[in-house]
């Protein structure tokens, strides 16, 4: 039974890590369609006006860039890292998670800004969407976990605002969604720029900026994945290249990952506060100096010790 459970939940976190996978890659498409309409501005703040897109792509000329998922990708596996970025092939798939996932993050995008909002509504309307468009996918659901996730939702939404509150206290919403294509001129990119989406951006009475990133997951997250360096580094990049964006001094910005519970008997919406002093900026803009001068020089080791969930251990291109 024991081991049992244990299967259970590394199938469950496997779940988790490829919809968090995929709701980048799909918030990238998404995203970049609506931002005119999900960027809140500050009211009296010198940034007020300032384009979401501060390194806009043209059309005609493609713009290099590295996402923090990119990034992730290349930390567990440079050899899967080629093989969907370069190589192009398909990897990441919608599930009954990543709907549930795109769809509280929707609630969540909506509740925040205005408190009347009714959030489960907004998650009820879009995981209906995201289902469809699974069903013409032809996914085979479990009746069962669609349910469930319905019914658990609930809870979420009923907390994502109160828990926002109880946490800030007086907030004003910045940005919802902030779009971030930033040069990267802390060292030799190559060209590329650091793209990333911010989920929300609150900023209170003391005059500091927060960055939140919602976090779907089930039961919540143990104390070695809350304390994950390169975990915690998808923040200290938001943080950084917001501050460049912005020109905000690094001092005035906090971040925080703000898990959505699903399972939890409680505590169903938990923000917990993630650090970056200067120290850990600079590891993690080391690391991600390492990861570009790697995918630039094609140099893609195989990672044996991240083979055990890859979709392709043991298949014509990974053996």
């Amino acid at each position: 039974m024991k081991n049992q459970n244990q299967n259970q939940s590394q199938n469950q976190n496997q779940s988790q890590k490829t919809q968090n996978h995929y709701q980048s890659q799909k918030k990238t498409k998404s995203s970049e369609q609506s931002q005119s309409q999900k960027q809140i501005p500050e009211q009296g703040s010198e940034h007020q006006g300032e384009s979401l897109h501060s390194g806009e792509e043209s059309p005609s000329l493609p713009i290099k860039k590295i996402s923090y998922s990119e990034f992730k990708t290349w930390t567990e596996c440079p050899y899967r890292h080629k093989l969907i970025y370069v190589d192009k092939l398909p990897y990441f798939s919608g599930n009954e998670y990543t709907a549930f996932g795109t769809a509280i993050h929707k609630a969540c995008e909506e509740k925040i800004p205005n408190k009347e909002v009714n959030a489960y509504s907004i998650f009820e309307n879009t995981f209906l969407d995201e289902l469809k468009i699974l069903k013409e996918e032809n996914h085979e659901f479990n009746k069962q976990l669609v349910s469930d996730m319905r019914e658990q939702a609930k809870a979420i939404c009923d907390n994502i605002f109160s828990a926002v509150l109880e946490q800030f206290g007086q907030f004003q919403v910045v940005s919802i969604e902030e779009a971030l294509l930033e040069d990267m001129n802390d060292f030799e990119s190559y060209g590329r720029k650091f793209k990333g989406f911010i989920d929300l951006v609150i900023k209170t009475p003391d005059e500091k900026y927060h960055i939140i990133d919602w976090k779907t997951c089930s039961w919540g997250w143990d104390s070695k994945k809350k304390a994950d360096k390169v975990v915690n580094y998808q923040l200290t990049m938001y943080k950084h290249f917001f501050s460049k964006k912005h020109n905000i001094d690094p001092k005035k910005i906090e971040t925080y990952f703000a898990l959505l519970k699903r399972t939890a008997k409680k505590n169903n919406v938990e923000i917990f506060r993630v650090t970056s002093g200067d120290k850990k900026i600079n590891n993690c803009l080391s690391m991600l100096q390492k990861s570009v001068i790697n995918m630039e020089k094609g140099i893609s080791i195989k990672n044996r010790l991240s083979c055990k969930y890859c979709k392709f251990y043991q298949t014509e291109n990974c053996t």
